[in-house]
């Protein structure tokens, strides 16, 4: 077990120059573009808030919870579009804290809108050197732990600025795709020692959906999401079935990882409130220690597209 557990904090980078991707993941990604993409913000003509929460690995001592909120909307008249994204990470000891306001340029393209957009904010990373190793009698100057009662080494605690940008074609409620890049800088974090660092990589994405009716009742919609660091790949694939534009059940497969059944309903009369909620049921090596990942989505979304009034013709004749 304490292998296990050794393979996999080092498998989230608990080491010198930390190499494995970074961002957290969410199954129900199709939701909640904007932490993405910032080209994303303002393309939907609506004002959007998006939570989601998720408890990843249940029973699992230090999994991953990650917490995320997200808003975006138009400004107005004009071609611009505005979002931000707050997020919290936690994985055992180590903590990541992202706030990124986002800025789009929106065009219209054809029937759909075109968002090229960039996001600046701040990135914090913490260590925290409380935990005990798993392995004490060996000694990493590298990482932050208590390895012994005479022995431990500092913590990391880095605040820094953070830099993203995208692009994000999208016809609403038929078709979407984007392409954007995460952590521009690819930034060192380092600690109050030289030998403790955190190198911050930069991620690219590519996500993707389409939207197919099958008659006024009944759609289908398949998405999907390509994640990488240049070092590693993750792609998840989700087919997705919409009833009466309320309520839809799904399923997404994380290549060597998890297969995710999903469900949701939209409320209120205008279907501006939606709630969502997806089980990873966990492929990999570490099954046999977890019971699954939860994860929950709540959003809601107020259209400002305004429908046209009917064209009334006038008669000269009669004054109307």
């Amino acid at each position: 077990m304490k292998k296990l557990i050794t393979k996999v904090v080092l498998a989230f980078g608990f080491c010198g120059s930390l190499f494995a991707q970074q961002d957290p993941q969410f199954t129900q990604f199709m939701h909640s573009k904007l932490i993405y993409n910032p080209g994303y913000a303002g393309t939907s003509d609506a004002i959007c808030a998006n939570v989601l929460f998720r408890q990843q690995w249940v029973n699992f001592q230090g999994a991953p919870k990650t917490f995320l909120f997200s808003f975006d909307m138009p400004l107005l008249d004009l071609p611009i579009g505005i979002g931000l994204n707050i997020m919290s990470d936690e994985i055992g000891a180590d903590k990541t804290f992202f706030g990124r306001l986002a800025l789009a340029y929106n065009k219209q393209i054809g029937a759909g809108k075109l968002g090229a957009g960039i996001d600046i904010g701040i990135l914090q990373k913490q260590i925290n050197n409380a935990w005990i190793t798993p392995e004490p009698g060996k000694t990493d100057p590298t990482i932050p732990g208590t390895y012994n009662t005479s022995s431990s080494n500092p913590q990391l605690n880095s605040l820094t600025y953070d830099l993203g940008f995208g692009l994000f074609y999208q016809i609403p409620n038929k078709f979407y795709v984007g392409l954007s890049s995460t952590h521009l800088p690819a930034q060192t974090l380092k600690g109050t020692s030289t030998g403790v660092k955190f190198d911050m990589a930069r991620h690219y994405y590519i996500v993707a959906g389409y939207s197919i009716p099958l008659n006024p009742m009944n759609m289908i919609t398949p998405n999907v999401k390509v994640k990488t660091d240049a070092a590693t790949t993750q792609l998840d694939i989700n087919l997705t079935y919409m009833w009466n534009n309320t309520i839809w059940l799904g399923v997404t497969y994380r290549m060597q990882d998890a297969i995710a059944p999903m469900l949701g309903v939209k409320l209120l009369k205008d279907k501006s409130l939606k709630i969502g909620y997806s089980y990873d049921y966990t492929l990999s090596k570490i099954n046999g220690y977890t019971s699954g990942t939860h994860e929950i989505m709540l959003g809601y979304c107020m259209n400002l597209k305004k429908a046209k009034p009917p064209t009334v013709s006038g008669n000269v004749r009669f004054m109307e």
